[in-house]
């Protein structure tokens, strides 16, 4: 049994040997020795090398130990699935003279040969490789079983399935050539097991990153490694270069089989078997490709997985990565753009900025934008050129392209995401796109409020609040946005909270109107009873709703340092008190001051425009724009003073 088994590995050894010797600098070009021996009896000319052809020796150690690339395997993806290889990778052949034997048996005869070449291979790699590392792993527990039978996938069922089922076929059909010439029945009888590779071939690039990541390890791992690829068997090769085998070994069966047909007379038997059976292969071939696919695609959410250090959805199967790429974010208070990097996925995009220090994760996740809902289209900006918007329900953003290009390559990729969704969920309609500029698209219709983010209107656009129309200031006035409608307003017009449905329903700050329009109600009922103070008697500019208003300048430590001006107002409906705000349509007063018992006196300082109101110790000066606005202003403090309310005998309004 020992002499047996010794045979046996001495006879693989040898096929690899010969297997390998055609990759040995000088030797002759072409995919193996063994299938460039059998070509030319006669010497003639060697077929072309394939796209698909492996670096040579020389080249993998010229390099030392190299490792397969996701570059390389994205290659060898290109060039499996185009067809343009095949065609000019056909085995050809080159008859000697006198030779007799038909053409299709020799291709029989070198698929034969290859696929002997192809068990040994097959044997190096799951008895050698495979059973040494996993003896070392239970004996020395340096490494886990588990790496090593992830890395090696379900490479024993493939070598059982070729050494125990397909090569003897093989051999026994050629053997009796004479009797029975015709190979396609074994093919189809055996084809649909190939689809066994897609398995290997999707969990080969994760194969590839455990065995470089435990080589380096690992110092028991990397000389079980050393050992075998030193070794005359493995040729000088890597695993790597081993393991790349079973990738290849479809597309060559695929090859040879089409050569195979082509060279058939038309009156063979085997013919129509034959093409049912290069149509099984072809589909086997395709199975793996799709593998191959599904592998770069899940590799690609890993990836980003990996530079964005998300513990969330990312990496799922129904995910696709569509495009991702650095923008500049338009600021709106911020004159310079930011840099920003996005990623868009089929159902997401993320809006993303890059880490200072980057340690692990590349990027910090600051939005998440659902695909559904979401809208996209070119904005009309001088000052920044190729600027486009991309407006979701969590969030709007205003961004800018790096060219014209750049910037119609984004909206395409999402508006077909959108376009996508939209068709698989029957609850939204097409989007319908408006023309470029239009002002309906400028801002948010009535009904989508508090439904999608809004469009901010940039700090620099306007000098005034858009609500109350009063000038901002960096101290008593500043900027605030309203997160319903994205108008700048001051922080007087946006101290109101309402719930967002784009914002989980969580309160946020919105303006005066938005707020009305949102909850019905025409001031917040907190405010409205309970809290409402004096202050929040809301101003007017009209006589109809005062009996006395106009700008004041308000002078004296009591207003603080310096003179400022305020809109003061006696209102109709509260006669004995005079309101100070900060402008004519405020909805809350700067001061509320009590006229009953007051005295009005005029100023100290021998200015004719300049009145005092003055009781126990509260002193406030006032200066009109003029003498008889003092006058009327002297007046109706007066009334105030000593109680009179409309409606008595008495003179009339003393309005502005």
């Amino acid at each position: 049994m020992e002499a047996a088994s010794k045979e046996k590995l001495t006879s693989v050894s040898n096929l690899v040997t010969a297997f390998e010797n055609s990759r040995m600098p000088g030797a002759a070009p072409g995919a193996h020795a063994l299938e460039t021996k059998h070509h030319h009896p006669g010497g003639g000319p060697p077929p072309p090398t394939g796209p698909w052809e492996k670096p040579s020796t020389e080249e993998a150690l010229g390099s030392g130990t190299r490792t397969v690339s996701r570059r390389y395997l994205s290659s060898l993806k290109d060039k499996l699935s185009s067809g343009t290889w095949r065609k000019s990778c056909h085995p050809r052949t080159y008859p000697g003279p006198g030779t007799q034997e038909p053409e299709e048996k020799r291709i029989v005869q070198e698929l034969l040969e290859t696929e002997q070449a192809y068990v040994a291979r097959l044997h190096l790699l799951d008895q050698v490789f495979f059973q040494e590392l996993l003896e070392e792993a239970r004996s020395s527990k340096a490494f886990p079983e588990d790496v090593v039978k992830l890395i090696f996938s379900n490479i024993s069922s493939i070598y059982q399935f070729h050494a125990q089922f397909f090569l003897p076929e093989l051999q026994r059909r050629l053997d009796d050539w004479t009797a029975t010439p015709r190979i396609g029945d074994v093919i189809q009888k055996l084809a649909p097991f190939l689809k066994m590779y897609s398995e290997y071939v999707k969990n080969f690039e994760r194969a590839a990153e455990l065995l470089a990541t435990w080589t380096d390890k690992s110092p028991p791992f990397q000389e079980v490694l050393t050992r075998i690829q030193s070794s005359k068997a493995s040729g000088s090769l890597t695993l790597q270069h081993h393991m790349l085998e079973p990738v290849q070994r479809i597309p060559r069966y695929e090859l040879l089989l089409k050569d195979y047909v082509q060279k058939l007379p038309e009156e063979s038997p085997d013919r129509a078997d034959a093409q049912k059976a290069l149509d099984m292969i072809f589909s086997a071939a395709q199975h793996s490709n799709a593998a191959i696919t599904e592998m770069e695609r899940l590799q690609d959410l890993w990836d980003v997985y990996q530079r964005l250090g998300l513990e969330d959805d990312i990496v799922d199967p129904s995910n696709t990565l569509l495009r991702e790429g650095p923008v500049l974010k338009i600021s709106f208070r911020r004159r310079d753009p930011m840099e920003r990097y996005l990623f868009l996925f089929n159902n997401m995009l993320l809006y993303c900025v890059p880490r200072v220090i980057q340690v692990g994760a590349q990027f910090q996740v600051r939005t998440r934008i659902d695909v559904a809902g979401m809208k996209v289209r070119e904005l009309t900006d001088a000052e920044f050129p190729h600027s486009f918007l991309v407006s979701g329900k969590q969030r709007t953003l205003e961004l800018q392209a790096r060219s014209q290009e750049e910037m119609i390559s984004w909206m395409q990729a999402c508006q077909a995401a959108i376009d996508h969704i939209e068709k698989r969920n029957e609850t939204f309609k097409a989007a319908v796109q408006g023309p470029e500029g239009d002002a309906q698209g400028q801002e948010l219709q009535s009904e989508e409020l508090g439904l999608r983010a809004p469009q901010w209107v940039r700090d620099k656009m306007v000098t005034m609040c858009m609500r109350c129309q009063e000038p901002f200031n960096a101290l008593t006035r500043r900027r605030h946005h309203c997160r319903a409608c994205g108008y700048v307003v001051c922080a007087r017009c946006s101290d109101y909270r309402a719930e967002l449905k784009y914002d989980d329903n969580r309160p946020n700050r919105v303006c005066l109107t938005c707020y009305t329009f949102l909850t019905g109600n025409v001031l917040p009922e907190d405010k409205d009873d309970k809290k409402r103070g004096i202050l929040e008697k809301g101003s007017a500019s009209g006589s109809e709703q005062n009996l006395m208003c106009s700008f004041l300048q308000l002078l004296g430590d009591k207003w603080g340092k310096g003179s400022t001006r305020g809109w003061c107002a006696i209102p109709r409906d509260d006669p004995l008190v005079l309101y100070v705000y900060a402008a004519p349509q405020d909805m809350r007063a700067h001061t509320s001051i009590p006229l009953l018992g007051y005295q009005v006196t005029d100023g100290p300082q021998g200015d004719p425009r300049v009145f005092q109101l003055q009781q126990s110790g509260q002193l406030y000066t006032f200066k009109a724009e003029t003498e008889e606005l003092k006058g009327r202003w002297v007046k109706a403090m007066e009334r105030a003073a000593s109680g009179w309310t409309p409606g008595e005998a008495g003179d009339g309004d003393l309005s502005d």
